[in-house]
């Protein structure tokens, strides 16, 4: 872990609070613990992995390992923060919808302790009529080491109205 991470230097852009203001993900989903950077073109957010987390009582028994799936889900989740933030639809009702991880890879494991390090950039954005597309270029580091990178695309779309 990096002192300025530990000693809380780093400068909070969005806290907790914000961060479920802008995203409907809660507990147990949301892992997102706050935004230290963000501008048109990138995002940094932290995530401290504790042990209490219910994916740790199957994943695995005696030797906890954070799921893959929930460190690309933690970078998802602040490209949705990005999103809401520096370009957010018009209008309320827009659900987002994961729709894409490519070339994603995971280079070492994440374990209680870890403050996980995601860092989201290059948005590309297109809208069609009932559509929103995005991609992003992520990354998820521990102490400055990559864990994790892929490209991860989402769309909002309005739900049908009855």
């Amino acid at each position: 872990m990096t002192d300025s991470i530990v000693s809380g230097a780093e400068p909070t852009v969005l806290g907790i609070t914000e961060i479920m203001g802008l995203i409907a993900h809660r507990y147990p989903m949301l892992l997102l613990d706050r935004v230290v950077a963000m501008d048109s073109q990138h995002a940094i957010g932290l995530k401290n992995v504790t042990v209490n987390e219910p994916c740790f009582q199957g994943h695995f028994p005696g030797r906890p390992l954070m799921p893959g799936v929930l460190i690309v889900e933690g970078m998802a989740q602040l490209a949705g923060v990005w999103v809401m933030r520096e370009a957010p639809p018009d209008g309320d009702g827009w659900l987002p919808s994961l729709t894409g991880i490519d070339q994603a890879r995971f280079r070492r494991p994440v374990v209680p302790g870890d403050t996980l390090r995601y860092e989201i950039s290059n948005p590309k954005g297109r809208r069609s009529a009932a559509l929103i597309f995005w991609r992003f270029d992520c990354r998820a580091s521990v102490d400055g080491q990559l864990v994790c990178d892929a490209t991860i695309s989402a769309a909002f779309s309005r739900p049908e109205r009855t």
